[in-house]
């Protein structure tokens, strides 16, 4: 079976990009291919939003990526220069810039791009929504 590297660019909502990504990875996970990690780069960090808060009617994506993450123990990482243009800042990025709030929680973290470099040398797929 493949190991493969999600890479999603694309935000929660407003596309439906980042819930066809969540999709692949649970069909993937479900065909016995391991997913060595999600990368959320450019507006795909906004998916990583704590603050995300859809309608009680609506499906909430943020919620389906850290299961995914906490049950097949998945690594969800943001690029860190994405998230923080997009202001979406981990509890360490809030406290680096002296910032009393952030809305980036585990299990999600901030990586930088070598993380996708090293996920692509480890993958033997690569797949970018």
């Amino acid at each position: 079976m493949s190991k493969i590297l999600i890479q999603v660019n694309q935000p929660a909502y407003g596309q439906n990009t980042s819930f066809k990504a969540l999709c692949f990875a649970k069909a993937a996970i479900a065909e016995g291919h391991e997913i060595l990690r999600v990368f959320f780069y450019q507006d795909g960090v906004l998916s990583t939003n704590s603050l995300n808060s859809p309608a009680s009617d609506e499906f909430d994506l943020t919620k389906a990526w850290i299961a995914l993450g906490q049950q097949h123990n998945v690594a969800l990482i943001n690029c860190v220069s994405a998230a923080l243009r997009r202001g979406v800042l981990s509890q360490t990025e809030a406290s680096e810039q002296q910032l009393t709030h952030w809305n980036c929680d585990n299990p999600f973290v901030m990586g930088g791009l070598g993380e996708l470099v090293t996920g692509i040398e480890q993958a033997d797929r690569v797949v970018c929504f």
